[in-house]
């Protein structure tokens, strides 16, 4: 009986960091301690460099990957936002001119009391996820 208790149990254990895993990949990184006015800022920041950029319906991108300039149309920033080193990090959905689902992440830093977001990273390409390394 106790082989069977620890096999039940290792079964739960192991479908439960399965399920965090992948609760982690579908909802993305947040910081909990990033909250209120200061969350609120980072998304205002973020939106409003996008609307800057947009022209005519459009976000152009360079991707120094592809070496190519993207033309993207904005669909919606994700809510996860995590800090690296001395700037924010969150990402926002676009499609690009094949179709294809872009996933861009945006810096964002701190100016005293306001927050400015610097430029926009290619993170991940129809889910295809780029490796880069932020800190």
């Amino acid at each position: 009986m106790n082989t069977c208790n620890n096999i039940y149990t290792i079964v739960i254990s192991m479908a439960l960091v399965v399920g965090l895993t992948l609760a982690t990949a579908v909802f993305g990184a947040d910081d909990p301690s990033i909250k209120g006015s200061q969350r609120q800022y980072i998304i205002a920041s973020m939106n409003q460099y996008i609307q800057d950029k947009t022209i005519d319906d459009t976000y152009h991108l360079f991707d120094a990957v592809k070496g190519k300039l993207l033309r993207l149309q904005f669909k919606k920033l994700h809510d996860g936002i995590v800090k690296k080193g001395s700037f924010y990090v969150s990402c926002a959905d676009f499609v690009d001119q094949s179709g294809r689902l872009v996933d861009v992440d945006f810096m964002v830093m701190s100016d005293g009391n306001d927050y400015k977001t610097t430029q926009g990273i290619v993170h991940a390409v129809d889910g295809k996820k780029r490796k880069y390394h932020l800190e």
